[in-house]
């Protein structure tokens, strides 16, 4: 019976090869072409068509790496296929276009195809390769074909390809068809019946009587169709089918909603260039579709990508509009871009939805509720809060089904933050963002669905991601015959929207809680990889914090404009490279070098910003002020304002004791032995030594890091079998005044050269390492170790508006998994009244572990990744010169934590003018944090005020602005006040406002002048 049922199901996947897709096609003839090469980087239209182009045929070779090849085609639909101007009765005239694919789609040639008046038509991709021929039959039309290189991901071995320098000069493609057919529709539908069929049928049992009849009818169809008249008898071979599609499902069956989607990562195996491209193609046909079906509807998650679109397509762009319009083209995520959430700081984090939201209330009117980020290589504790905090209220992400030790136990629940906010969260159980509908698809998510019994419904995204072209007709007709079909989870394609209201009124009351990091137990290199361009995010987001505080002080007090359109633009060029493989260093080398050269850009619009409104702040003089954007007091000068300093303290002194050499500024005493490490660090005011006994901090260590796959990705944990420790010195000099001492140490590896500087200063209460690397090392990993003498349980990591707690033993195999974390500015390792802080100005990858000695005292080490070497996508990943900064803190608490983080990366600047300038804005409570400082998006001269609780516990205090108001409310990030404002706010009195905050509790105060 069981050979006999495989011997059966071969016949139809024979028929199906032999026959059936053989006669979809009645008729073909190749079309006239010609074409023009583009010499450099892509052209309008426009300019493409008034070339001189050449002639083209099939089978000739085109297409250099990156290069745009635009082809001309005409001719006509044959005579001889038509009777009296119709074409026969069940088929359609189309072009069909195979640029020579080799790959899978979005890895690719891809073809953006063009009316001569300068209109689109659609894309064309591997797996979406037709187009549609007028009603007159004559076909004149534009493609441009892009050569991206076929990158794919098979081996992750070296290439030279994501570099356009490198890449070589081609051709990659063969050209192999572009031919008017004559599409058999019927035939067409029939291979759209058996392929759902047959997937349906292999998902289900072989006891299953379903499957039997299935299969039954399938021979049935075989037996009806003849081989040498297909078209001809198409229909009875559908008539054969058409009781089992008939039969409906069962009440109980799994729903699932379908939403059209096209995962078009905004940088990836390609530059930002052609995501512009991608995006054309892939909303166009998006178009097509939904004009075909007014029962289409897909979803379009990043702001940015439209924002191309309406600057690049504006055709394509009103289209689109009139979709929005019609339901059929649904703006979700909210978002500037399907962001990284790990390593954006809060106010970053924040902008996402200002920007993402207000572009789409702006230009469609739609409010964006549902947060779209199936993608991001793990979701940071904070982000339900953010979530909330514009006024969004759904989440959906897919990526946590790749994690490699635990499965994530919920597919519908409540995810919790940790200011205690929770956001509706949806984990598609299909397990892929880029469905097919597929019977085997379809099968998953009824079979994985953690919720069963009390939840009844999941979502599935289909559609080809990557440039590939989207959703497709084949997809489409899928959906529609698992509408309700027997053995079948039920479809429906509709709004994530739609889906979300029905999942939150079925269950969201009984729905479960996940509180916390949703941690990815995959891709921990992304923390570290590409140290270039997450220099430029960090630096920059202090920058732009830095520029908007200053130029809001200096509007507000009368003596600048604000530049409202500079920093919008400087913002959203920041927000577009936190992309999940821009900011995580998972892209090729093109991709970050573009980002170093708009980080250089962003870098000079927030300087030339802070200069002015400086310079107009402190007017003319000469007397040296120090211009503090921390949220915290500095040398003498207020938080948020500009002051004469006043250093304070003794002058430091350099000491040698042997081979040793000792630094003392009366706060710390810092001990260097010969190999250039730190034994001993010690606190005045405690006399604690924070160096384990036997440890030495500011350790390199040099580790092996090959993982097994995705190179610029992941780091595996068998990293730290191999390790060199790096204790031999080049050269150790000291030097220094009475203001500042240097401990230098310069060391070398085969490849590599590393100075160290350790540096003191008059009045410091942490010890400064400066980091110099020239690094040419080829899959390694570089740490640097701070091993402290403190009994830590948990460490306390800096995230967005707060930090979270993680455990530093391995009890579970969830806490085994999270051998290498994230943090921002600073992680702290300590007991109830002793701790000691780590903080540094450009690294997010961590770990930090506990040991016991042999003289039985605790080591609680923190490591911090400085830099890797990957090979894939970017063989030349982090080569060349480095600097970086770490400071160690000891006899520190959490509150001393927040404060050296923002010291670290927010150093005063010192300039010269007349007189002090007293903050905008004060806060009487140093619990609550300032984050940001601007004025409101709609122009209207109000100041805004974004504010967090910083330390994990309730606080009360006044914030003022100082200049004076006649108003305050609490806001939404996008300053709204309706409907908004659940943080109790007391009256304004004289400018100040009273608040009392739960534990990490975000605020956005909008005042009025």
């Amino acid at each position: 019976m069981h050979d006999h049922r495989i011997l059966l199901e071969g016949r139809v996947k024979r028929f199906v090869d032999d026959h059936l897709t053989p006669a979809l096609v009645r008729a073909r003839t190749p079309l006239t072409l010609e074409s023009w090469e583009v010499e450099d980087e892509p052209v309008p239209f426009a300019e493409a068509v008034g070339q001189t182009f050449t002639p083209l045929a099939v089978g000739d070779q085109w297409g250099k790496p990156w290069g745009t090849v635009w082809m001309h085609a005409t001719g006509a639909v044959p005579g001889e296929w038509s009777d009296g101007g119709a074409l026969p009765e069940g088929t359609r005239a189309e072009v069909w276009v195979d640029l020579g694919f080799v790959g899978g789609p979005g890895f690719n040639a891809e073809g953006l195809a063009w009316r001569p008046d300068g209109t689109i038509i659609k894309g064309v991709a591997p797996d979406n390769y037709w187009l549609p021929v007028p009603d007159d039959g004559r076909v004149d039309l534009y493609l441009e074909a892009a050569s991206n290189p076929d990158f794919g991901i098979r081996g992750f071995k070296p290439t030279p390809m994501g570099d356009k320098a490198t890449a070589g000069p081609g051709p990659l493609y063969t050209l192999r068809a572009f031919d008017v057919v004559l599409l058999d529709v019927g035939v067409w539908e029939l291979e759209r019946d058996i392929w759902t069929l047959n997937g349906l049928m292999h998902t289900l049992s072989v006891e299953d009587a379903r499957r039997h009849a299935i299969l039954h009818a399938l021979q049935e169809m075989v037996d009806a169709v003849d081989p040498s008249d297909v078209a001809g008898t198409a229909a009875a071979g559908r008539a054969a089918l058409a009781p089992v599609l008939a039969s409906p499902a069962v009440p109980s069956a799994h729903q699932v909603t379908a939403v059209g989607h096209a995962h078009i990562d905004s940088a990836w195996l390609w530059p930002l260039r052609e995501t512009v491209r991608k995006c054309a193609r892939t909303f166009s046909n998006v178009a097509d579709l939904a004009d075909a079906d007014p029962d289409f509807v897909f979803a379009c998650s990043s702001a940015q990508q439209l924002a191309w679109i309406e600057r690049d397509y504006p055709e394509l762009f009103e289209r689109i509009r009139d979709l929005v319009q019609r339901g059929q083209f649904v703006p979700v995520g909210g978002m500037w871009v399907e962001s990284d959430t790990n390593m954006p700081g809060g106010e970053a984090m924040a902008r996402q939805f200002v920007a993402g939201k207000q572009f789409f209330l702006d230009r469609f009117g739609v409010e964006t509720e549902e947060v779209w980020l199936p993608d991001s290589f793990g979701y940071s504790a904070a982000l339900p809060q953010i979530v909330a905090a514009s006024s969004s209220k759904w989440f959906l992400t897919q990526k946590i089904s790749w994690n490699q030790t635990n499965t994530f136990p919920h597919h519908t629940f409540w995810w919790e933050g940790i200011d205690g906010s929770r956001v509706f969260t949806h984990f598609p159980p299909a397990d892929t963002y880029n469905a097919r509908i597929s019977g085997e698809e379809l099968h998953r998510a009824a079979r994985q669905y953690r919720e069963k019994g009390r939840g009844t419904r999941s979502l599935m995204p289909f559609g080809h991601g990557d440039g590939g072209g989207g959703p497709t007709r084949e997809m489409v007709a899928a959906a529609h015959r698992t509408a309700s079909l027997e053995g079948s989870a039920q479809v429906e394609i509709a709004s994530p929207r739609a889906f979300f209201t029905a999942a939150e009124e079925e269950y969201g009351a009984q729905a479960p809680v996940w509180s916390g990091e949703m941690y990815l137990e995959l891709h921990r290199g992304t923390y570290t990889s590409q140290l270039r361009t997450k220099q430029g995010n960090r630096r920059n987001e202090h920058l732009l914090r830095e520029a908007e505080l200053w130029a809001a002080t200096a509007a507000v007090r009368g003596v600048a404009d604000y530049p409202y359109e500079e920093l919008t633009e400087l913002w959203q060029l920041l927000l577009l490279h936190q992309f999940h493989d821009i900011l995580p260093g998972s892209s090729i080398a093109w991709v970050h070098t573009d980002a170093e050269h708009n980080h250089a850009r962003i870098t000079r619009g927030a300087q030339a910003i802070i200069d002015a409104a400086l310079t107009a702040l402190a007017g003319e003089g000469e007397q040296v002020l120090l211009a503090n954007a921390a949220p915290h007091a500095r040398d003498g000068v207020p938080a948020l304002g500009l002051g004469a300093p006043q250093v304070a303290g003794e002058a430091v002194s350099v000491e040698r004791d042997g081979a040793d050499v000792v630094l003392d500024n009366g706060l710390l005493r810092v001990r260097v032995d010969g190999r250039g490490l730190v034994t001993s660090l010690v606190d005045t005011a405690s006399g604690r030594e924070s160096i384990a006994a036997g440890g030495a901090a500011g350790l390199l260590q040099l580790h092996r890091d090959e993982p097994v796959a995705w190179d610029a990705w992941d780091i595996d944990e068998y990293y730290r079998r191999q390790v060199t420790d790096l204790t031999d010195v080049d050269s150790l000099e000291v030097g220094g005044t009475e203001d500042r001492a240097e401990v230098t140490v310069t060391r070398s590896t085969a490849a590599s050269t590393i100075v160290q500087r350790y540096v003191l200063e008059r009045g410091a209460v942490s010890l400064r390492i400066e980091h110099e690397l020239d690094w040419h090392e080829r899959q390694k990993l570089l740490k640097l170790a701070v091993p402290t003498d403190v009994h830590a349980d948990r460490a306390a990591s800096e995230i967005q508006f707060g930090h979270v707690l993680r455990p530093t033993h391995t009890n579970t195999s969830w806490e085994a998994a999270r051998f290498e974390t994230v943090a921002h500015r600073w992680v702290h390792v300590g007991e109830p009244d002793y701790g000691v802080v780590v903080s540094n100005d450009s690294t997010y990858g961590h770990d930090i572990r506990r040991s016991t000695r042999a003289d039985g005292g605790t080591t609680t080490t923190v490591r911090l990744s400085l830099v890797r070497a990957p090979l894939y996508p970017d063989p030349e990943a982090d080569q060349g010169r480095h600097e970086l900064a770490v400071t160690i803190r000891p006899g520190a608490l959490v509150p001393d934590a927040v404060e050296e983080g923002y010291r670290t990366n927010l150093r005063p600047r010192r300039i010269t003018g007349g007189a002090p300038v007293a903050p905008l804005v004060t806060v009487s409570n140093p619990q609550v944090v300032v984050e940001s400082v601007k004025l409101a998006e709609d122009r209207s001269g109000d100041v805004v005020v974004r504010l967090y609780e910083s330390e994990g516990r309730r606080a009360t205090g006044t914030v003022e602005l100082t200049d004076g108001a006649s108003g305050v409310q609490v806001v939404d990030l996008l300053e709204r006040a309706d409907g908004y404002g659940a943080v109790p706010c007391g009256e304004l009195v004289d400018g100040r406002a009273e608040l009392s905050l739960r534990p990490f509790q975000l605020v956005t105060l909008r005042f009025t002048r």
